[in-house]
């Protein structure tokens, strides 16, 4: 904007200070929608990086829920399996010293409980093969020996079960394992550790996974997802941005559930495409342009989007709020919308034990209505012309845009409304991905 002296602008005419001052507004009003929209993300950043991740109203507006109550007593005794019994009694002197004869009886045992830790213990077997030779001729004959994991290794199933554990349940890195190891006097390499996880995924539970692979495809409804994974050694520059997909049976298939990991160098469409390959059915994912590639192509897979996602800009509007503004958050359109969106979820989580069938009946009968009044809602705010801005706009945006996607779970009773289930599946590796 060009700059006017103290002299110009008294030559100036009215009609062209109108203008400049006009002009100046919207420039004003600009660089206020755009500062505000900075400390929105900034905001949103902060929670995400420091806040809590829990999207739920109660939660949002700083009320602490029964559910986050922790008990540790039954925490702590509930999975406990064997329960160890130990008696403290007085001896029959005692009692007779204090008592005097026969002057007791016996009530009720006070109980109280502990929970005490066995460490590990590593065995080393030696076997001994017995080798026999007859007396008259050459003929040598060895026993019976187990058959090894690896040829000529020490690993054994245990061993190996627990290193899997250790690294891929409790995301544990190598060198830490090596360490306990080195700790209890058994000295295996880091080198030999890795080794033996590559080789026995590879022998032992590589066709486990193609033949899990072969069963996910016959189901009706799938669950996918993907997270980014920084590899350091693949032949690209170190921390070369790879992928991990996920797919899984869907949420509904509580008895026979199947999740499947799928490593990919780069998060083209092609590789969802492949893994799928012979799929017919529908998946279940968020609103990533590859899922839309793939259903352009293959009219055999219909793809239904997740009220996670939709709520979840929303969500990052309130948390996004200035703390003076937090008293007032229940006035505004994202709390509107989660309102909406809550009672749509209330209504379908009471739905989950029922049959695929019964399910879609209720939900057409109780949700449907819910459903067209949050998009009726929705097209109405955009047709009025409200200044909608950040992560408010981008909500409404996203369930505008994905519409027909997200009322599929209308249409059939084995869709589930939101990916939750796979993101939780996906939650354990992107935890663990940096060791």
């Amino acid at each position: 904007m060009a700059k006017y002296t103290e002299e110009e602008l008294n030559s100036c005419s009215k009609e062209m200070l109108v203008t400049l001052l006009l002009s100046m507004q919207n420039q004003m009003e600009q660089l206020n929608n755009n500062f505000e929209k900075l400390v929105e993300q900034l905001a949103v950043a902060n929670n995400q990086r420091y806040g809590r991740s829990s999207e739920k109203l109660e939660v949002i507006d700083g009320q602490l829920t029964l559910d986050m109550i922790f008990n540790e007593a039954e925490t702590l005794t509930e999975n406990l399996y064997v329960v160890e019994t130990v008696h403290h009694t007085l001896s029959e002197e005692k009692l007779t010293e204090i008592f005097g004869e026969n002057g007791w009886k016996r009530l009720p045992d006070e109980v109280f409980k502990r929970v005490k830790v066995q460490p590990a213990v590593y065995t080393v077997e030696e076997h001994h093969v017995a080798v026999y030779a007859g007396k008259d001729n050459q003929t040598i004959v060895k026993a019976d020996r187990p058959k090894s994991l690896l040829r000529n290794s020490v690993v054994t199933p245990s061993l190996a079960a627990s290193i899997m554990n250790a690294k891929y349940v409790n995301g544990l890195p190598i060198y830490r394992i090596h360490q306990e190891f080195m700790r209890n006097d058994i000295h295996i390499s880091r080198q030999v550790l890795a080794n033996w996880m590559i080789r026995l995924a590879d022998r032992y539970l590589g066709t486990v996974y193609d033949r899990l692979h072969e069963k996910l495809l016959g189901f009706h409804v799938l669950q996918a997802d993907e997270t980014p994974v920084n590899v350091s050694k693949d032949g690209r520059p170190a921390n070369a941005k790879s992928y991990m997909w996920i797919y899984r049976t869907g949420k509904y298939y509580k008895e026979t559930p199947i999740i499947l990991y799928d490593y990919q160098k780069t998060r083209r469409h092609d590789h969802q495409e492949e893994f799928l390959k012979g799929f017919h059915g529908l998946l279940v994912t968020d609103a990533f342009s590859a899922y839309e590639k793939m259903g352009g192509k293959n009219p055999d897979i219909a793809f239904s989007a997740c009220w996670a996602h939709a709520r979840r800009r929303f969500a990052e509007a309130l948390k996004a709020l200035p703390s003076k503004k937090k008293d007032s958050a229940k006035n505004t359109l994202a709390h509107q919308a989660l309102g909406k969106i809550a009672a749509i979820y209330h209504l379908d989580n009471e739905l989950a034990q029922l049959s695929p069938s019964e399910r879609l009946r209720k939900r057409n009968l109780t949700i449907k209505v819910l459903v067209e009044d949050y998009f009726a809602w929705l097209k109405e705010l955009k047709e009025s012309n409200m200044l909608l801005t950040g992560k408010t706009l981008e909500g409404v945006n996203y369930s505008i845009n994905h519409e027909k996607q997200l009322r599929l779970f209308l249409e059939d009773g084995e869709v589930p409304l939101d990916n939750n289930a796979t993101e939780g599946a996906l939650r354990s590796f992107c935890l663990h991905k940096h060791t």
